[in-house]
């Protein structure tokens, strides 16, 4: 008998079947709707590979990312795969998207800089595929000059930004810095990955 499924984790036949997403993840409190964007993402027929830091994993379990996308999670790179390539190079190589959802400032900063101190960083530098961010973070760090220039940077290497959008914050605050919602990054993710006829 065959196991059981989850509608939810299925693939579907989709715009984006036979296409790679490789979905990070990192430590903001929005962490936890990664799972539906996944999943969306997955009826859109998408292979969704997620990648969690540490701090990410604060607020989602790995377990939750591998039983909905159906393929291991990446997140410690001293622990990559038993294979003779490292495992955050053989996945740069196969992604026709790096879909960053949530973004933290943080993200943003070492992404910007070319750090490459994790999992996630060190996949960054090594992927050539198109690369779609949706931040998430407190209104005050998202204006702050240093993350404006951040993202003006990561503009700049043709990165797409959605989002965010005002409302009120997990601190407490009412501004702008929520995660645009996950049916538009979805839906977003398909534009960028559909060609045009």
């Amino acid at each position: 008998m065959p196991p059981p499924t989850s509608p939810a984790a299925e693939i579907g036949p989709g715009p984006l079947a036979g296409r790679i997403v490789v979905l990070g993840i990192t430590g903001s409190i929005a962490a936890y709707k990664a799972a539906d964007l996944a999943g969306r993402l997955r009826k859109a027929g998408a292979e969704v590979h997620p990648v969690l830091t540490a701090a990410g994993e604060k607020f989602i379990t790995p377990l939750t990312l591998q039983s909905i996308c159906r393929q291991p999670v990446g997140g410690d790179l001293w622990e990559e795969g038993k294979g003779w390539q490292p495992g955050h190079i053989e996945l740069a190589d196969k992604a026709d998207l790096l879909l960053i959802a949530p973004a933290t400032a943080d993200i943003l900063a070492r992404f910007s800089w070319g750090l490459a101190n994790d999992f996630l960083t060190s996949l960054y530098l090594a992927c050539r595929a198109p690369v779609l961010i949706a931040p998430a973070m407190n209104g005050k760090m998202y204006s702050h000059p240093a993350t404006e220039e951040n993202i003006r940077r990561l503009e700049a290497r043709g990165h797409r930004f959605i989002g965010p959008e005002a409302g009120m914050l997990a601190c407490g605050y009412e501004g702008l810095g929520r995660l645009w919602p996950v049916e538009e990054i979805a839906a977003e993710a398909i534009r960028m990955l559909t060609p045009v006829a």
